[in-house]
């Protein structure tokens, strides 16, 4: 994770620390593509808290960051898991042309829970965020996650997951949420879906046209990242459960 340890925002559902930002630390990429060197990885997935403070919402650090991997470590994939950037398409542009092998941003739960679990993100943005990604990366592989047990209907997850293969995302993981505390800022588990449910939401994923799809009780947006992504490169389309 990159772009420091607080986040401008206050999503609820989240266990990073909300409030003012630290500057940011321009030897952050060379730090980050020397721990990839040292630990050896044949694929990283760079993330970030949201930087609403920066005028390019941390764009141009996600670049640089990925572009010192790439010099360290020329035979690593990179994944961006990115925030929505406010919809600012210059910086979406900047994540385009420096062309991550993946590029994800993460839905996080459905349209109506917005309010209540992601007060100062929007659905539809994030949504236009996957689309333009999808639309001007011309063949780019678009990721995206979201969490079941806020107390969304199965009619909700089915327009969500509508929704996201929409923008052009093929890579897809559902996970059930588990609040980080007790405490008021973070909404509680309203539901334990049991596992045939992911099963379900797994088999409509691919029958609506995911290439990939990862669902389970303790499934989070880098679990298996790599498999997928090989996955998706490796075939058109994956044969989908009957």
């Amino acid at each position: 994770m990159i772009l420091g340890h607080s986040c401008t925002r206050a999503c609820r559902f989240c266990a990073v620390s909300s409030g003012r930002p630290q500057p940011v630390n321009p030897e952050e990429p060379d730090r980050i593509a020397e721990a990839v060197k040292t630990l050896g990885l044949r694929y990283a997935v760079i993330t970030s808290v949201t930087r609403d403070d920066l005028p390019d919402g941390g764009g141009a650090h996600f670049v640089r960051t990925c572009q010192a991997i790439r010099r360290h470590n020329p035979h690593t994939k990179i994944e961006l898991l990115i925030p929505d950037f406010g919809r600012q398409t210059a910086s979406l542009d900047l994540i385009i042309n420096v062309r991550p092998d993946v590029v994800g941003h993460n839905l996080e739960t459905v349209r109506s829970l917005y309010p209540q679990v992601r007060p100062q993100a929007d659905y539809r943005r994030s949504l236009d965020v996957l689309e333009y990604m999808s639309q001007r990366g011309k063949g780019m592989i678009i990721k995206s996650g979201f969490m079941v047990g806020l107390g969304e209907t199965r009619a909700q997850v089915s327009r969500l997951l509508l929704d996201l293969r929409a923008t052009g995302c093929s890579l897809i993981t559902i996970g059930q949420y588990l609040s980080p505390s007790r405490t008021a800022r973070h909404i509680p588990v309203r539901r334990y879906v049991p596992p045939w449910e992911f099963a379900k939401w797994e088999q409509m994923a691919y029958r609506i046209g995911f290439r990939y799809v990862v669902a389970g009780p303790l499934i989070r947006s880098s679990y298996m990242a790599e498999e997928g992504y090989q996955a998706h490169a490796a075939m058109p389309a994956r044969e989908r459960p009957s």
